[in-house]
């Protein structure tokens, strides 16, 4: 059995920082994007995921973090950087062309001060999943339209899981893709 995952957040200095505790997915991604839309809303523009404790993404969790990105860019600008990814996660981003919206640090240069408090400075998201079946379809639809968003690969890779979910949503039958 998989152990559960852990959205861990906290505000160090002038960075929001959330680490991933197991694995992201889209059983946990509405509540990592509630997080990160709320501090972008504040007015944060350092953004810092890391995923040193998180051994795999699935892409509902990938177009979680390309939305957060991209919001974060039309709100005016800012960073959302990407800490301690594992050699797989390092090559779904970058095969997805997220290294081109998200700051990958992987030679670990990033907010070398920051890294040292976050140990002691994050607590567990406080943000709730989803309410009902169909907003959490709504979620990982939104989340796949933003990947299909940034190449045309991602969207041929991605239309039929688009497709499929729109219908899903058409006909009230919202069933979250496992």
């Amino acid at each position: 059995m998989t152990p559960p995952t852990h959205i861990l957040v906290g505000t160090i200095g002038r960075v929001f920082w959330m680490r991933v505790d197991g694995r992201g997915t889209f059983q946990n991604s509405l509540q990592a994007k509630k997080a990160l839309q709320r501090v972008i809303t504040q007015g944060m523009t350092n953004l810092v995921v890391d995923l040193e404790r998180c051994p795999m993404m699935d892409s509902t969790f990938l177009g979680m973090l390309t939305g957060a990105a991209l919001n974060l860019r039309e709100s005016g600008g800012g960073s959302l950087s990407v800490l301690n990814a594992n050699q797989r996660n390092l090559q779904l981003l970058t095969s997805l062309g997220l290294d081109h919206i998200l700051q990958l640090d992987v030679e670990g240069n990033l907010w070398t001060d920051e890294r040292k408090e976050a140990c002691n400075a994050l607590q567990h998201c406080g943000e709730t999943s989803a309410e009902c079946k169909a907003a959490q379809t709504e979620h990982v639809l939104s989340a796949h339209q933003a990947l299909a968003e940034v190449s045309d690969a991602n969207e041929c890779r991605f239309h039929d899981v688009i497709e499929f979910l729109e219908k899903e949503l058409e006909a009230g039958t919202a069933a979250v893709p496992a």
